[in-house]
């Protein structure tokens, strides 16, 4: 449903935006729609949403601001979820689809107040800018389309104090986004605090928003662990923003890069075990027989079925799941031992000890790219042994079935020099 009708929202969206074209808009044009609808398609695939839901939260991600096209600010989401929700009657769509999308698009108002997790999912999509490196840019083109429309200027000075007050009370509501946006919200608030103290010559207060302090109060959904900030110490490590979400990228790109290859081992083991299985099924169903009429035919045969099952062994062995023990204990967490980001390491907890144990890890971010490191490290091992099972594998295919082969062929041409 999904698939088919979202391209179709897409084009009518689009259209909308090319036939009520609004000069004045700046910030709240097709380029922002489709930002959120990026943001939303992100946070969205993280919560692995049903496809109803996801159907939901990507249209109201669509249609959440085309209000602004045909009227003033004021108002604009209800004339939004009204446009939604003609064209989705328009295309038959089941009343609670509708029903869903008008409250998402209802709940994006500011102040924000979603009700569920498909309104929070679509609220973070709408401000994820304040958690970009985009942000200033951004800011200064809503700055730009506010003069435009109000026809009056905002001196830089009101403007600034208008954004530090924003980023001082917003918070995201998904754990996703507060795990991915926080510390750069931060860093946006703090740089125009420091902008506006240069300007103003007021002090800059002394405390900023952690990610404790803008965690959510409880709206609905199920999930509000606290997502707590880069202790101070780490600070002036990490003071550069950017240098952060560097090692970050690495961490994931390198975690995708050895998931990737795991799933490349397996399937190529896969194959390995498919091809012999059916091999052995096809010599044991043929050959029994012909080896009546030529009993010399036994030793290739023989050669071909070792050279199957050993390959199928070392197979197995490649992509055989190996499962810990599946505990920690309080010392090992406290002593930064326990990787906790390893399936194989919490499978036997309690969610109270995993829940205590991962606040534990997120207070302190060097025990957090340790843990990071160490689990990059074993999938390292693990790569390492499935893919050195499967050079075996392989091996063991390509000159047994060439010596059987060659096997076959000599029994061959010497029962028909007999015969």
């Amino acid at each position: 449903m999904a698939a088919s009708l979202l391209p179709q929202i897409e084009a009518h969206v689009i259209h909308y935006f090319e036939k009520h074209v609004r000069p004045e808009l700046t910030f709240h044009n097709l380029t922002h729609t489709q930002e959120v609808v990026q943001a939303t398609d992100q946070i969205a695939r993280h919560y692995q949403l049903s496809e109803a839901d996801y159907l939901a939260v990507m249209a109201a991600a669509w249609f959440h601001d085309t209000g602004y096209l045909d009227g003033s600010p004021e108002g604009h989401e209800e004339r939004s979820a009204d446009i939604a929700a003609k064209f989705l009657q328009h295309q038959d769509q089941p009343a609670a689809l509708i029903k869903s999308v008008k409250h998402c698009i209802r709940a994006t108002k500011v102040p924000q107040a979603p009700q569920n997790l498909l309104e929070e999912i679509i609220c973070d999509a709408d401000l994820f800018h304040l958690g970009s490196d985009d942000y200033n840019s951004r800011q200064k083109q809503l700055r730009k389309e506010l003069e435009k429309v109000s026809g009056t200027d905002i001196s830089g000075s009101d403007w600034r104090q208008q954004n530090i007050d924003l980023l001082s009370t917003h918070k995201y509501f998904t754990v996703y986004a507060q795990t991915l946006l926080n510390k750069s919200q931060a860093d946006n608030l703090r740089r125009l605090q420091e902008k506006q103290a240069e300007k103003t010559g007021t002090p800059i207060p002394e405390t900023e928003p952690t990610a404790e302090s803008i965690e959510q109060p409880s709206t609905g959904s199920a999930e509000r662990p606290v997502i707590l900030e880069t202790p101070p110490s780490d600070k002036k490590k990490n003071k550069d923003g950017k240098s952060e979400r560097g090692i970050e990228t690495m961490f994931r790109t390198t975690s995708t890069n050895h998931l990737r290859l795991s799933e490349i081992a397996d399937t190529k083991s896969n194959i390995m075990i498919s091809v012999n299985s059916i091999t052995v099924s096809v010599l044991v169903s043929i050959l029994p027989r012909r080896i009546e009429e030529n009993p010399a035919l036994i030793v290739p045969t023989a050669m071909f079925l070792t050279t199957s099952l050993l390959t199928i062994i070392f197979a197995i062995l490649a992509t055989r799941p190996n499962i810990t023990q599946g505990t920690f204990s309080h010392e090992d967490i406290q002593q930064k031992k326990g990787n906790l980001l390893f399936f194989g390491n919490f499978h036997r907890m309690s969610l109270g000890e995993f829940e205590w144990g991962i606040q534990e890890l997120m207070q302190d971010s060097n025990y957090l790219y340790s843990s990071m490191t160490r689990d990059i490290y074993y999938l390292g091992l693990v790569l390492a042994k499935k893919y050195k099972l499967l050079r075996i594998a392989y091996s063991i295919f390509m000159f047994g079935f060439v010596m059987s082969i060659l096997a076959f062929l000599v029994v061959f041409l010497l029962f028909d020099k007999n015969k």
